[in-house]
This record gives structure tokens, C-alpha cells and sequence, in this order.
């Protein structure tokens, strides 16, 4: 499969030069060139998946040929799919970007943070990711949500404010009609920033085709050796399954979102190319993280009962 990465951002891709792609890519990079001109320190959250791999993208077109202006952040879990943290390491080196990484495991180790009865470490990732924007001191974090994704982040604006422990006030939220993005924050406070909230699953795989971007396989159906828990195909590993009541099982599987392992499903799927994934992503009637996610089925306002306490 072909790549824009490895290369410099052209600014000339294949999207036609007009129409709803070029309408999105557009609002994106406007985002990004507020977010550069308003803020002093953001930063991208990078973890290697679909959609921070499209706003690192999208983010060296905005502003191609100069470098970029922002640094990357990864909150490694430690539960991370290890094909996935070998893409974004190649991304990071051949683009030669700087990339933060902060390790949930530090937090055990030292006391902040205490494992799961469950296993599962996606909530864990909040302490590690506030703490590491009030160290580094960075004023816009540029995230990939999108409003499709989870009916919690269909409410939350594309600069969103968050208080000095990360955060988010629905009621504090500030109008932003014709493209006008307000960024002020008081001193301790930060913006969290989606440029794709208005993007959708099937925007971002016809976008990723028409740009020849790529992505790690694991977005791609492959044989795998999983295992069945609460309704979801999970990859065994040592976070803690399968327990001696689970079989692993051998299927042809793909993600369409990838995270923590321990709370991250495959779907079954024969989908090995981009024009096969969007085949498949038009006939499906469940949302990506409804399908994939069992940290968002833990309660009805889970997603936005973590954004309170300054998940993104």
C-alpha cells in the first residue's frame, strides 16, 4: 500500500478538488492553522490509530513545507496492541517528529494509580494524561473524536475547555458560529481541540483511500487467536485473559477502532483492502465504538462521566 507520511506533505493529494471530503479536509486545516496561531505549547495526541493518524496527516498539510508546529503525546496503557505502537515508532522516526510518551505503568509503579479489579487500564488513563499536560505545560491538546463516535462527544465543541484538572463543563461551553474559535483560558486551564468532530467512520476510510494513507494492519482483516467476553472478540494477553472458562478461537477478524486490548473487540471480517473496509463500514448499522468499545457499555453516560474527570 502506498504512503503520504513517509514523504512530505504535499498539499496536492488525490481528494477532487471540490465536494464534501474537500469541504471536511478543509475545515480541518483551518482547525489546526487556529490552533498555531492562538496557542503557545499544543500538542497532538498520537497513538498510531485511524484517526490521529489522519490529524498528524491533515496537520502537515496545514502547514507544508514548514515543520511541524506541534509535538506528539502518547498515554501508553501498557495494554497496547504491539502492531500498533511499532507504526506510530516508524511514523515518529521517519517523520522526525517529537513524540511524549507517558506510561500508565509509571503511575502503578510509583503509587499514583492502582490496577483494576477488571484488568482493564482505559480509565486509567486520565491521571497520566492531565498530569502530563500540567508538566509539559501544554495549553491546546488537538485530539481525533469524533461526533459519530459516542453521543457524549456529539456534544462537546470543536475547542473545548477544560478546567485546570482536564475537566470538561457542558455548561461552560462557548458558541462557535461561522468558524470562529474562541481559545482563552485562564492561567492552569486548557483547550482540548477536535478538528474532525464534524468528520464520520466512513469519511475518514474514503479520505484515507483517496490519500493512499497508511495504516498499521490491524485495521485490515487478518487470523487471529481471540477469545469471547461480554458480547466482544478480545485478543488474548497477559492483561488478563482468557480466563479458564473462555476458549481462544482462530477467525478472520479486523479493528475498527484499537486502544487498550482489554477492552478493545475485532469484528468478523474478509475486509483486507481500504475499498473493501468502506463496503463493509456502508453496510453496518452499528457505530464503531458501540461495536468495539466495552469501556463506553460500563454505564449510559460512561464516556461522559470520564470527560469530567478529564478523559478525552
Amino acid at each position: 500500500m502506498t504512503t503520504t507520511l513517509n514523504a512530505p506533505a504535499t498539499g496536492t493529494g488525490q481528494v477532487p478538488r471540490t465536494g464534501h471530503l474537500r469541504a471536511l479536509e478543509s475545515e480541518s486545516i483551518h482547525i489546526l492553522r487556529e490552533v498555531a496561531g492562538q496557542f503557545e505549547k499544543p500538542v497532538i495526541l498520537f497513538s498510531g490509530g485511524k484517526d490521529s493518524v489522519l490529524v498528524l496527516h491533515l496537520a502537515r498539510k496545514a502547514f507544508h513545507p514548514a515543520p511541524l508546529p506541534f509535538t506528539l503525546l502518547h498515554v501508553d496503557t501498557g495494554h497496547n496492541f504491539p502492531e500498533v505502537l511499532a507504526y506510530r515508532d516508524k511514523v515518529v522516526a521517519e517523520g522526525g517528529f517529537r513524540l511524549t510518551v507517558a506510561k500508565v505503568q509509571d503511575w502503578i509503579d510509583d503509587g499514583r494509580l492502582a490496577e483494576r479489579p477488571d484488568g482493564t487500564r482505559n480509565p486509567l488513563q486520565t491521571v497520566p494524561l492531565v498530569d502530563t499536560i500540567v508538566a509539559e505545560q501544554y495549553d491546546a491538546v488537538i485530539g481525533g473524536a469524533r461526533r459519530d463516535e459516542e453521543k457524549a462527544r456529539a456534544k462537546e465543541r470543536i475547542f473545548s475547555l477544560r478546567d485546570a484538572f482536564g475537566g470538561w463543563d457542558p455548561r461552560r461551553q462557548r458558541p462557535e458560529l461561522w468558524g470562529l474559535y474562541n481559545g482563552r483560558h485562564a492561567p492552569g486551564e486548557h483547550v482540548r481541540v477536535f478538528p474532525l468532530s464534524n468528520w464520520t467512520e466512513l469519511d475518514v476510510w474514503n479520505y484515507i483511500e483517496a490519500e493512499g494513507i497508511e495504516l498499521p494492519d490491524i485495521y485490515y482483516a487478518h487470523q487471529r487467536e481471540v477469545f469471547r467476553r461480554n458480547g466482544m472478540w478480545l485478543t488474548a494477553g497477559e492483561w488478563g485473559g482468557p480466563r479458564e472458562n473462555e476458549t481462544p478461537e482462530l477467525r478472520w477478524m479486523r479493528y475498527r477502532t484499537v486502544g487498550d486490548m482489554s477492552c478493545t473487540g475485532a469484528v468478523d471480517s474478509q475486509a483486507a483492502t481500504v475499498a473493501e473496509v468502506i463496503t463493509e463500514i456502508i453496510g453496518t448499522r452499528i457505530t464503531e465504538r458501540g461495536a468495539t468499545r466495552a469501556d463506553d457499555k460500563l454505564s449510559e453516560a460512561s464516556m461522559e462521566d470520564r470527560k469530567r474527570e478529564g478523559y478525552f
